[in-house]
């Protein structure tokens, strides 16, 4: 079983990222293999994947297996900048550039020059950003907002979406010749429900961490718990895992983990069993009752926060549906964007 985590692992407790990657289930290691394929090319790769699975690790270890090991390797969240800032920070500004820049300043590819540019969300890039990258992919140098000098750079570029990029392209979010740039070397990232193989040996490593980190002694999981983590479908990932380990470990008793530990919950709509009989098997309740049947699970399990939780579960929901648009979001959930920013960064969205 191959293993990679994250060098700042502590620092993103409070990100959705994941920390830790195994290579266990057989899918995981063909993504290995394919992986050790790409790494030494100069190709650039797109990382596909849910939130939560592991891009930036991958993004990494493609580094670190590259003959650019050894130089700088920067992850960018593309969705972490204001519009008005992202030139700025992917590109760099000169003196006097716009109000406030009182000095010049290298952007994001200057400083990743001789290594490897990890550009996360690449699909939250304006469509005026797009075209710049474009350019600075096809003419591999830059040129500083407020400058017309062009910097020569030497970069390998990886990029992650959590979105479907050709539908993207499809609908007009996303520059076709940027997708067919970045489209040379792709890897697909499975959810943690489809790499089953890897769940356990996630769980296990969870809980020596965070007993050490918590200075507990070790725990372990009973038959039942360990069936409880392979039948959950993840729509976290391995954050979620994570974050289920840690949280047991807080509550279980006898250094033993119980199903009842690990705070699951599925989110699916579910039909309530008097409505299933009187439906027939065929039928599905969707709309206020399927909304009312969930409700109803989460009411009866007496959860804590549950009123935070549930605003926060409707919020990821539609910050996704509009694949990661902050400004379709607001209009979506009738918010100002100021305070959809202001709720992805509470959430650790922006960084």
């Amino acid at each position: 079983m191959s293993l990679l985590t994250h060098p700042n692992a502590r620092e993103l407790t409070k990100s959705v990222r994941a920390t830790v990657l195994v290579f266990k289930d057989p899918r995981s290691q063909e993504l290995l293999s394919r992986i050790e394929r790409v790494a030494p090319s100069e190709a650039n790769a797109l990382i596909i994947g849910e939130t939560g699975t592991g891009k930036e690790l991958v993004a990494r270890h493609i580094h670190h297996l590259s003959r650019r090991s050894k130089e700088p390797f920067v992850a960018v969240n593309c969705g972490a900048f204001a519009e008005t800032l992202v030139e700025s920070e992917l590109f760099g500004h000169e003196k006097g550039a716009f109000t406030g820049a009182t000095s010049s300043k290298a952007g994001w590819f200057e400083a990743a020059n001789g290594g490897t540019l990890f550009l996360d969300e690449i699909g939250d890039l304006p469509l005026s950003m797009q075209v710049k990258l474009l350019r600075v992919l096809q003419e591999r140098e830059v040129v500083r907002l407020g400058s017309r000098t062009p910097i020569p750079i030497n970069v390998r570029l990886v990029a992650a979406t959590n979105v479907n990029l050709a539908d993207a392209v499809v609908a007009g979010h996303f520059r076709e010749d940027l997708f067919y740039r970045l489209h040379v070397a792709t890897l697909r990232l499975p959810p943690l429900r489809e790499r089953p193989g890897d769940i356990l040996p996630l769980a296990e490593f969870f809980i020596q961490e965070h007993c050490q980190r918590l200075g507990y002694n070790r725990a372990s999981l009973t038959s039942d718990a360990e069936r409880a983590l392979l039948a959950h479908s993840w729509p976290g990932n391995i954050r979620e895992l994570e974050n289920a380990i840690h949280h047991a470990l807080l509550v279980c008793r006898n250094e033993q983990v119980q199903p009842g530990d690990l705070h699951l919950l599925d989110m699916r709509p579910q039909v309530p069993r008097h409505e299933e009989r009187l439906a027939g098997p065929t039928a599905s309740v969707t709309g206020p009752a399927a909304l009312d049947a969930v409700l109803n699970e989460l009411f009866e399990k007496n959860l804590p926060d549950l009123y935070e939780y549930i605003e926060e579960t409707i919020f990821r929901s539609a910050y996704r549906f509009c694949h990661g648009n902050q400004l379709q979001t607001g209009r979506l959930l009738g918010i100002s964007r100021n305070i959809v920013r202001a709720r992805l960064e509470k959430i650790g969205e922006l960084g």
